[in-house]
C-alpha cells in the first residue's frame, strides 16, 4: 500500500510541476527588487550551489532545466523531512 501511495504522490507532483511551471513569475523576488531599486551591486558568489538560479548547466532548454531543478529540489526536501521524521520518532 505504501508503494502505491508513493507512486501516486510522485506522479501527481510531476504533473503539477509540468502544468504550473510555465506560470512561474519571471519578475525578481522581494530582496532582488529592493537591491535593484537601490542600486546594490551583486558581488561574485563564494559558491554557486548545486542548482544556481534553479537551473542545471548540462540541460540546454530553460523549461526542462527549471523542471528538473524543481523536481530534484522537491525530492531532496521530502527525503530530508522523511529522514528527520524517522530519526525523531520513538522506536518500540
Amino acid at each position: 500500500m505504501n508503494k502505491k501511495i508513493f507512486a501516486i504522490a510522485t506522479v501527481s507532483l510531476i504533473i503539477f510541476l509540468v502544468i504550473f511551471l510555465p506560470l512561474a513569475s519571471s519578475n525578481p523576488d522581494g530582496l532582488e527588487q529592493v537591491a535593484q531599486t537601490y542600486g546594490a551591486q551583486e558581488s561574485e558568489p563564494i559558491w554557486n550551489g548545486l542548482m544556481a538560479d534553479y537551473s542545471i548547466a548540462a540541460i540546454g532548454d530553460s523549461y526542462a532545466t527549471t523542471l528538473a531543478a524543481g523536481s530534484i529540489g522537491t525530492i531532496i526536501v521530502l527525503a530530508a523531512g522523511l529522514l528527520i521524521g524517522k530519526a525523531m520518532t520513538k522506536k518500540n
